[in-house]
């Protein structure tokens, strides 16, 4: 790997890395604890369209991609928050269409050749130093905007209705959760991909979550496990000439596995307070 990192392209795939596993430890965090893991992969898959849009009408990369984004994000925060009962067959609807017409206007594309596998299970290794100071902004204007809200982000995400009693403003909260989503699915695709974007989302904070029952530390900790996670997907996919988004993903889920074996045996090993309790008679 040390041989590797002569490489510039290298060194910017691991710098992408790097950034990306921060913001997905923080955001990543608030989608699992919020349970809004199905919305967020509704953004991403729809994020797809922007993709397309930029293509078709000649648009930077980032700019097509994060204004369909945003929209789906405007979007589904007001179905969720005005029509819950709705609100999954909605996204439902926006995640296929936004998938459909992505792939419509790329094929509408003249005189350019898409590689969609590039987008749909990312391309880390290309990732140009432009990109990494997009990325840089991004993650940096995320984790501001958190540290700032951080305990209204707290009160929302265990009891938003007690929240809503101590005036905190959770609607406007919500969707400034949404739209940050919507930047970090922007920041994720260049490392894994539309396809495989939750999976980096919720797979470091689910595995935090048994660690720790403190949110700042499960983003701490969900943030650390991704750049892990990541590291080693790199440095095997270099090893093994495999496609690196998806080997980051299979080195998350092994460590999502190996966490929920461990968990297995721990509580195996504790004794049954049932059993354990002295007979009364």
């Amino acid at each position: 790997m040390v041989d590797a990192l002569q490489l510039e392209f290298m060194r910017n795939a691991l710098a992408a890395g790097i950034l990306v596993s921060l913001v997905c430890g923080v955001i990543g965090t608030l989608v699992v604890v919020n349970r809004i893991v199905f919305l967020a992969g509704g953004i991403a898959h729809a994020a797809y369209g922007g993709i397309g849009l930029a293509f078709y009408m000649g648009w930077p990369y980032v700019a097509g991609t994060t204004g369909v984004s945003l929209l789906a994000a405007g979007v589904m925060a007001a179905v969720t928050l005005k029509a819950k009962h709705r609100a999954d067959a909605v996204i439902g609807v926006i995640w296929a269409v936004g998938m459909a017409a992505g792939v419509i206007l790329l094929d509408l594309t003249p005189g350019y050749n898409v590689d969609l596998m590039s987008y749909l299970f990312g391309s880390i290794l290309a990732v140009p130093v432009s990109d990494l100071w997009q990325m840089g902004v991004i993650g940096a204007g995320v984790i501001a905007i958190v540290t700032w809200y951080y305990n209204d982000f707290l009160a929302m995400s265990y009891d938003d209705e007690f929240a809503r009693l101590r005036n905190v403003p959770v609607t406007f909260l919500y969707c400034l959760l949404l739209g940050m989503i919507a930047v970090t699915v922007v920041m994720i695709i260049r490392v894994v991909g539309l396809i495989l974007v939750i999976a980096l989302l919720t797979i470091p904070p689910f595995i935090a979550e048994k660690f720790t029952g403190s949110l700042r530390a499960m983003m701490v900790i969900a943030s650390v496990l991704s750049c892990l996670f990541t590291l080693t997907g790199l440095w095997l996919s270099y090893l093994l000439n495999l496609t690196s988004g998806a080997t980051i993903i299979l080195v998350a889920a092994a460590g999502f596995l190996l966490s929920a074996v461990w968990g297995r045996l721990k509580t195996m090993g504790r004794p049954d307070p049932i059993r354990e309790a002295p007979n009364s008679k």
